[in-house]
Parts: structure tokens; C-alpha cells; sequence
């Protein structure tokens, strides 16, 4: 086909365009064994890679880079020999560059696993996420997946993204704490993201419900349903069954909110009306500025420009020369006892009491 489906299977068909019924050679073809539908095959088992698996070292070299918030440039410098160490095992290597605020990875001569290098680049990508690195270096396991949802875009209004990120959270993580045990994967809340690391399955299902939880969808709906379904999965007689008619079906109900009626302000009574609003035209007589010229007007607008922009580096200036300002010194504290605080004296004052004591102890022995 033209956009890469195979083609349909052709019919034969009579003179006036009536399709009958399909050859004996299509029949035979559609009844030949497919090893491809063997039912005892587990189709979704991810298959063991050991080192040594792969025939030679790759041909080219991979990388992804992740930048990471300034926030988080402490933790990583700290935590970055771990990940160092967890990747070099699998032949990648790391760099952690704090100037541009980013992290690559790579794959080398040694990597043995060719699907290793986008298990790294999930890896800091967690990293980034304010994931702990003992929990994002699950994520190089071959059973383990993440996926990072970003929200930030799901709900407009400021106030009520964070209603709905804190109903995800439920009350002292409760929620949170619910989703994970019954999708068996470890989600993670920060910022504008929802980051989740855990199997395919249960990627899915907290991916439909973050996302319903920004669209005013509560997340104990889903709770609610994950529980029946964790109940019917132990039944074996209804495991060819529909289960539609065991779970709960909410209907989206928009209550509305009675508003407080604010009684407008009486206004006195003017028996002239209102003054007319002025036109461009009669404001830019009062200013003068329709009397200019072309060129008298052009000079105006770059005046305007230019003191507009001077004011603005000098704002800007000031700005960057306030990280050059000393911090105020703290007071000097006075003595818990309530004695006399010490005279501060200086270099001058003490070398001069010096010499002279030591010139009258020199009288005091020679008399």
C-alpha cells in the first residue's frame, strides 16, 4: 500500500462488478499455521541479555543530554561517583557538566547491551526529576520502565493546577501512597511533571489517571475501580467475562456554586452627561506632537527608544552589581556576664603599650 498496510485481499469478481466468494489458494493461505499466534508463546517476557550476547562493539557512538535546575546541582555532585560506578558496569560513560547545567551519557568500546544507552538517558532523566539515585538506578533493570508525564500544560489556571497536584497527593500522601500499591509502581510528584517508574502495565494506568486528575477527574474514582478489578482477577470464572458491570460508572456532575450577589454602588444623580472620551487626534493636539513634522516626530520616537533603553541597562547593571556588595557585618554581641564590653585597639596602640611597658620594667630593674 501506499502508506506501508499490505494490501487487501483481492476478490474475484464477475462482469457486472459483483465480488464472490475468495479462491481456494486464499483460503489455504489463511489456514496455514502462524508460529507468530502460538498462545503458549509469552509474547510480552522480556528476554535475558547477557554480556556476551552481542557479537562485536558498536559500530557508532550514542548520546542523549538532559539538563538538570539549579537546585539540583549539589545532590548530583554529590551522588555523581554512584552513577558513575552503576554505568561504567554496563560500558557507558557519564559526564555531569555543572557550567552549562547538564548531563550526557554515551555509549563506549565496552558497552555489551545496545539498549543500555536509553536506560541511561532515563536515568537522568529521573536524576533531573529530583529522583533519589537509589530509586532511579532501578531503572537500568530490565523489568523496570519509566515515564515522565508532564502536566504543566493539562490546566491553565495557576490556583487550580496546584488544587489538583495536591488532590493527587491526597491528605499526607495518602493517594499517592494507594496508586502506588495497587499499580506497583513508585510515582513521584515534583514541579510540572509526575515521574513513574515501575512495569508497562502499570505505566499505563497511572498515566490515564494523572492526566484525568488535571481534567477535574478525582483519582479515587480510579482507586475505587483498580480495587474491583484486583478482586476479579483472582476469580478464574470470570476471567472470559465482561467486567463492565462490576465497576462503578460516575457521571461528571458540574455543581454549580451559589455566588455572593455584590449590590453595586449608587451613583448620584448628574442631570449633565458624562464627558466625551477624546480622540486620538485632539490628544496629540494638546500635546503638540500633531503639529510636528515627519522627521521632528521620527527624532521623538528615538529619543523615547533610546532613553527607554538606557533606563533599562541601567536597571540591569545595577542588578548585576549587586552581587558585588559586601554583606553587612553583624554586631559585635556582648557579654553574657554583663561586664564591660573590650575596647577594640589597634595594631599601632598595642605595639606602642608594649614598648612602653617593657621600657619601665627596664627602669624598675636598673633603680
Amino acid at each position: 500500500g501506499l502508506h506501508g498496510h499490505a494490501p487487501a485481499p483481492r476478490r474475484a469478481a464477475t462482469s457486472d462488478g459483483c465480488a464472490l466468494r475468495p479462491s481456494a489458494s486464499m483460503v489455504k493461505m489463511k489456514n496455514m499455521d502462524k508460529p507468530w499466534e502460538d498462545d503458549s508463546v509469552d509474547h510480552w517476557k522480556t528476554e535475558a541479555f547477557a554480556q556476551g550476547d552481542m557479537a562485536g562493539p558498536l559500530l557508532e557512538e550514542s548520546s542523549f543530554a538532559v539538563l538538570f535546575p539549579a537546585y539540583r546541582e549539589k545532590y548530583l555532585r554529590d551522588v555523581w561517583p554512584q552513577v558513575t560506578s552503576a554505568l561504567k558496569a554496563h560500558g557507558v560513560s557519564c559526564q555531569l557538566d555543572l557550567i552549562e547545567g547538564s548531563m550526557t551519557v554515551s555509549t563506549t568500546r565496552k558497552t555489551w547491551d545496545p539498549y543500555i544507552i536509553l536506560k541511561a538517558r532515563d536515568l537522568i532523566k529521573l536524576l533531573a526529576r529530583s529522583v533519589h539515585v537509589a530509586q532511579a538506578l532501578k531503572v537500568l533493570q530490565d523489568d523496570v520502565f519509566c515515564d515522565i508525564i508532564k502536566v504543566g500544560g493539562l490546566c491553565p489556571n495557576k490556583e487550580r493546577f496546584v488544587k489538583r497536584r495536591d488532590r493527587l497527593l491526597g491528605p499526607n500522601g495518602s493517594t499517592l501512597k494507594a496508586i502506588e500499591i495497587l499499580t506497583g509502581c513508585y510515582v513521584m510528584v515534583q514541579g510540572n511533571t509526575v515521574s513513574v517508574m515501575g512495569a508497562h502495565k502499570g505505566l499505563k494506568q497511572v498515566r490515564k489517571l494523572v492526566e484525568d486528575c488535571f481534567r477535574n477527574y478525582h483519582p479515587v474514582y480510579h482507586i475505587k475501580a483498580m480495587m474491583i478489578k484486583r478482586e476479579l482477577e483472582r476469580d478464574p470464572a470470570l476471567e472470559n467475562e465482561p467486567w463492565e458491570r462490576f465497576l462503578p460508572r460516575f457521571k461528571k456532575q458540574n455543581v454549580q456554586r451559589k455566588k455572593k450577589k455584590t449590590k453595586a454602588a449608587r451613583k448620584e444623580y448628574t442631570p449633565f452627561p458624562p464627558a466625551p472620551t477624546p480622540r486620538k487626534v485632539d490628544l496629540q493636539i494638546e500635546s503638540g506632537e500633531y503639529f510636528l513634522s515627519a522627521e521632528q516626530k521620527r527624532a521623538r520616537q528615538l529619543e523615547a527608544r533610546q532613553q527607554k533603553q538606557t533606563d533599562a541597562s541601567a536597571i540591569s547593571t545595577a542588578r548585576r552589581e549587586e552581587r558585588f556588595v559586601p554583606p553587612k557585618e553583624a554586631k559585635p554581641v556582648a557579654p553574657a556576664g554583663g561586664g564591660k564590653r573590650k575596647v577594640e585597639r589597634s595594631a599601632a596602640e598595642i605595639a606602642g603599650s608594649l614598648v612602653q611597658k617593657e621600657a619601665e620594667g627596664r627602669k624598675r630593674r636598673t633603680g
